[in-house]
């Protein structure tokens, strides 16, 4: 017999694993789950950007700054009681009209997007709405006109942007010249006088003290902070706007978004031709000009980044009132208008380089400064 044994087959190498994590405990897991989801709701303060309450702090000190140059420079009228109350009021009712166009210029920036044509919107849907054969439907067919007119006219930008992909800028541009030219062919240059009473006494009548034009505004303000904060069109359009090419990515209809967003513009500035219409009891082809500019630098003002993907609407609100403030302190103080646009233009590009300049990355890097000196 052989005293050779066979050799022993050869086996595999097996591949090393990397070491498995322990297990979860599922309690841990749902408590972790339940603080996600309450820090990813965000407080009516903050808005729906992380950093919204400092930035709605700031304006806040803005707006404190502006009443203490008030009183400084009027000391008379601010110790009347009654003179301060009237005048918040005016504050308020002079933002109201130029607040509602922000909040849907508020929305097509933070979507990624621009509209210049707002104000000749307005004055568009402000034209048509007075004229003989609409006014002839009362009050009820002035407002649905306006509000009608204004949402096409959106829906027209829109349609140009997402499916005829020409650059917002240009859309809208081009919208802003052909609305005013329409509005002034409609009107024949002319100026045409609103005969419904009930549309002429909204800027008249007051509730509780208060101008009508303020509660429209608060509602249009609440409407379009839920919208963007507690509902999945806001978030949709926060995702459009820092990164279209990922929202397209994640099964959002990008295209179709999009024109929602010009339409939902064009239906605030619907609702805003009513309230100018009502406060001069008239509407013109040349009514609501430059209101784009103001609404643009209110939500500048207010945090909403012209890259988009982010903004809030109580920091495009308080824009809007400091715009406002800033208008009645120069009007008390008899100074020009030059002087009153300088001081816009200041800020408009102190809120931009605000934006440009991240606190948080200087922060980032003086600490890892410390650490390289440290070790």
């Amino acid at each position: 017999m052989s005293d050779a044994t066979p050799s022993p087959t050869a086996t595999p190498e097996r591949p090393q694993l990397p070491a498995q994590s322990p297990p979860v405990d599922p309690a841990e897991t749902a408590v972790a789950g339940d603080k996600a989801a309450s820090t990813g709701r965000l407080s009516w303060w903050q808005g729906d950007g992380g950093d919204g309450a400092k930035r709605n702090l700031g304006l806040i000190g803005v707006l404190a700054a502006l009443i203490v140059v008030g009183m400084v420079t009027k000391p008379d009228l601010y110790g009347d009681p009654n003179w301060v109350w009237n005048n918040v009021l005016a504050i308020l009712q002079l933002a109201s009209v130029v607040g509602v166009v922000t909040v849907g210029m508020t929305f097509v920036i933070i979507g990624g997007g621009i509209d210049l044509s707002v104000g000749a919107i307005v004055a568009l849907a402000g034209v048509w709405c007075t004229t003989v054969a609409t006014q002839s439907y009362g009050a009820g067919g002035m407002i649905f006109t306006a509000i009608v007119v204004g949402i096409c006219v959106g829906l027209v930008n829109g349609v140009l942007i997402s499916y005829g992909r020409l650059v917002p800028f240009i859309a809208t541009l081009a919208m802003l010249v052909a609305a005013r030219g329409l509005a002034a062919s409609i009107s024949n240059k002319q100026t045409q006088v609103s005969s419904s009473t009930f549309i002429n006494d909204i800027a008249a009548r007051k509730v509780l003290g208060i101008p009508i034009l303020v509660y429209i505004l608060g509602a249009v303000v609440l409407a379009g902070w839920i919208l963007l904060n507690r509902t999945t069109f806001g978030r949709r359009t926060i995702a459009v706007g820092g990164n279209p090419e990922a929202a397209r990515l994640a099964g959002i209809n990008v295209r179709r978004h999009t024109m929602l967003l010009y339409a939902l513009s064009g239906l605030c500035c619907g609702i805003a031709a009513i309230m100018l219409t009502s406060q001069a009891t008239s509407a013109q082809a040349a009514m609501a000009n430059l209101y784009e500019l103001d609404a643009i630098a209110a939500a500048i003002i207010g945090g909403t980044l012209l890259s988009g993907g982010r903004g809030t609407i109580v920091g495009s609100l308080l824009g809007v009132i400091i715009f406002a403030t800033i208008t009645n302190l120069f009007a008390i103080n008899g100074l020009s208008i030059e002087a009153q646009n300088m001081v816009k233009g200041g800020i408009i590009v102190a809120a931009v380089l605000v934006q440009q300049f991240q606190f948080k990355s200087f922060t980032r890097i003086l600490a890892r400064n410390r650490v390289t000196t440290a070790t």
